[in-house]
């Protein structure tokens, strides 16, 4: 069975420095370890591709990426520079690898236009997004023209998460919480509730969210958004769709990066259908023959996992 990884990192020399970040929180081996592998786009990938039965990765740049870059000039320079760089790996291996743009989202304009010619010139599959760009989420009015440029390309954005401006309250004193074990997924599916309650979806009806990490948690909760929805002082907010739920189960797409477990899975399926739910490895944090694993064992029927493996990206990327 064909098999489509969507969360599939690498990393340039050139923008290693972005991640530091990131370091503080893992292992140092372990860091170390996944830094080179980082930064082999063909070598070593390949052949633990061909290993796990791996088709094709969706290729995109590591957290926080560009959006670390404090100068808008730069990060706009940065990122074209590495898109085209990302196109002539996929053009080199095309049976193997397509990509995501990363966006000088400092730069809403900018973002906007060289998502444009990302996809138009460079043949990318959408772009992602690491979080926030500077304390700046993707619900914010200045960026609705990426948004509107994304919806109009027919493109997904994907949501991946960083480290967040900076630490909640609740996990002062708790550096271990701090990081993808638990604050990255939480923070994750904050900003998209900022997206559907901001507006965002109402006024792009077609645009198309990618979320990692099963959905980060947002599957198990549709009921109790909408049930509290209802309960709730609205704050003069109203939701075109009426509940929250509509939006996630309408333009939400989730992959199973990171999370090599049946239950959520299976939680997943129920919640979104099996039309929302992709295939991904989270390269190289986690290991891509266990992913692969899980997915040929996964207790679905065969169908679904024929969408989840290849079909749901096809079709979503016009792949």
């Amino acid at each position: 069975m064909r098999t489509i990884g969507l969360e599939e990192h690498f990393v340039t020399p050139e923008l290693v420095e972005y991640g530091a970040g990131s370091a503080s929180i893992a292992q140092p081996e372990r860091w170390r370890e996944a830094s080179r592998r980082l930064l082999d786009l063909t070598g070593e990938r390949l052949a633990e591709m061909d290993a796990a039965g791996l088709d094709l990765q969706v290729l995109s740049l590591n957290a926080p990426g560009i959006q670390a870059e404090p100068d808008a000039q730069t990060a706009v320079a940065r990122a074209a520079a590495v898109n085209d760089l990302l196109a002539g790996v996929v053009a080199d291996h095309p049976d193997r690898f397509a990509g995501f743009a990363a966006l000088p989202l400092q730069d809403p304009r900018a973002a906007a236009k060289e998502l444009e010619r990302a996809v138009k010139e460079l043949g990318l599959r959408g772009a992602l997004v690491n979080a926030h760009t500077q304390g700046r989420y993707l619900d914010d009015p200045a960026l609705r023209v990426v948004w509107e440029h994304a919806e109009g390309l027919d493109v997904p954005l994907y949501l991946h998460p960083a480290n967040g401006v900076g630490t909640p309250h609740v996990l002062e004193g708790h550096p271990e919480l701090i990081g993808p074990m638990w604050s990255w997924g939480t923070e994750t599916a904050s900003h998209v509730l900022r997206l559907v309650f901001g507006g965002v979806f109402d006024d792009f009806p077609d645009a198309k969210l990618l979320l990692g990490h099963m959905g980060e948690s947002l599957p198990y909760v549709l009921w109790r958004l909408d049930s509290r929805w209802g309960f709730h002082h609205h704050h003069g907010v109203e939701l075109a769709r009426g509940n929250p739920s509509e939006y996630l189960r309408h333009n939400l797409y989730i992959t199973t990066s990171g999370v090599c477990s049946a239950p959520p899975l299976l939680c997943a399926l129920l919640a979104l259908g099996p039309e929302h739910i992709l295939f991904g490895t989270d390269h190289p944090f986690e290991d891509m023959a266990t992913a692969t694993a899980f997915l040929r064992d996964a207790p679905v029927s065969e169908a679904d996992r024929a969408k989840i493996a290849h079909l749901n990206a096809e079709c979503l990327l016009r792949l």
